[in-house]
């Protein structure tokens, strides 16, 4: 069972699973206005930098401007459905624990 993590924006998720590591696939859930989307989360580290896809119900979305920063991952995505938006994810690593929120960018 996954821990509900604090809302500090417009969205939280919660881990489920997690491989070791930063980098690896993470089960999430997203809690939006409309309900918890399930998400697969895949992160490929590199130094200061990560890219990967999170993949939910409406298809995958690549990861864009991936920057890791001592334990703090920030990064942004970009929808097309229902109308072009970009989200802003700001996630904090805390061992096995990610915790962090999502905020509608420019759209």
């Amino acid at each position: 069972m996954g821990k509900r993590l604090a809302d500090e924006g417009i969205d939280d998720f919660v881990i489920l699973e997690k491989c070791d590591g930063v980098g690896g696939t993470w089960n999430l859930t997203i809690t939006t206005p409309r309900g918890d989307q399930q998400n697969t989360l895949t992160v490929k580290a590199d130094g200061e930098s990560f890219t990967g896809v999170l993949v939910g119900a409406r298809g995958p979305t690549e990861i864009t401007d991936g920057k890791v920063d001592g334990c703090t991952l920030t990064w942004t995505g970009q929808l097309t459905s229902p109308m072009p938006l970009t989200l802003v994810y700001h996630a904090t690593v805390d061992g096995d624990v990610i915790s962090g929120n999502v905020v509608l960018g420019a759209f």
